[in-house]
């Protein structure tokens, strides 16, 4: 493969459009196009998780998440194209199935804070949750494979998870919603 971003700015986006990887202009607010900076906001929100201290395993694993991010990208930007591995989906329930596992039951909603690793968990969880809910409003327009949809609707469940064994990993418990503050009307 050559130089693919050997000159960054192209002047081609001046007018509002922009290029799909299969080379069809569409208007920089496409349904497609916002579906493909949401991706990417993702993607950049794991790595954000990952400049924090991590455990080397966990990290490996988000750094192949993002790595699938982008190729779901791809499939974004190529209409048609199937990029995403085949095992990716059963590779992130086997994820969320380990680090379930040693998590205890839920019995209240849990607030989306803790440490800032935590933090930054829940906020990825949070930005693919709008991922999914983008993706599926492009899929109710144009085809997007049921893989992308899987994927997404894993990952969130995924990172969630992961935000649970952080937070008891840091402080031995999670930031519950206090419940008494809820006034019956």
């Amino acid at each position: 493969m050559g130089h693919r971003l050997s000159k960054i700015y192209t002047r081609t986006g001046d007018a509002g459009t922009t290029g799909l990887g299969d080379g069809v202009r569409v208007k920089k607010f496409a349904p497609r196009v916002h579906a493909l900076g949401d991706v990417d906001e993702l993607n950049t929100t794991i790595g954000l998780l990952l400049a924090e201290h991590l455990a080397d395993a966990l990290a490996q694993r988000l750094l192949e998440i993002q790595h699938d991010l982008f190729d779901l990208g791809g499939e974004l930007s190529i209409p048609g194209m199937t990029l995403l591995p085949a095992d990716a989906i059963a590779r992130l329930e086997g994820h969320i199935d380990e680090y379930n596992e040693t998590l205890p039951p839920l019995k209240e909603f849990i607030l989306p804070s803790g440490s800032r690793r935590v933090a930054a968990c829940h906020f990825a969880r949070a930005v693919c949750r709008r991922v999914e809910r983008t993706v599926v409003e492009l899929a109710d327009a144009e085809t997007v494979s049921d893989t992308v949809l899987q994927y997404l609707n894993r990952l969130s469940d995924l990172l969630f998870v992961l935000a649970r064994h952080l937070a008891r990993e840091e402080l031995g418990k999670e930031v519950m919603w206090d419940r008494s503050r809820f006034k019956q009307p």
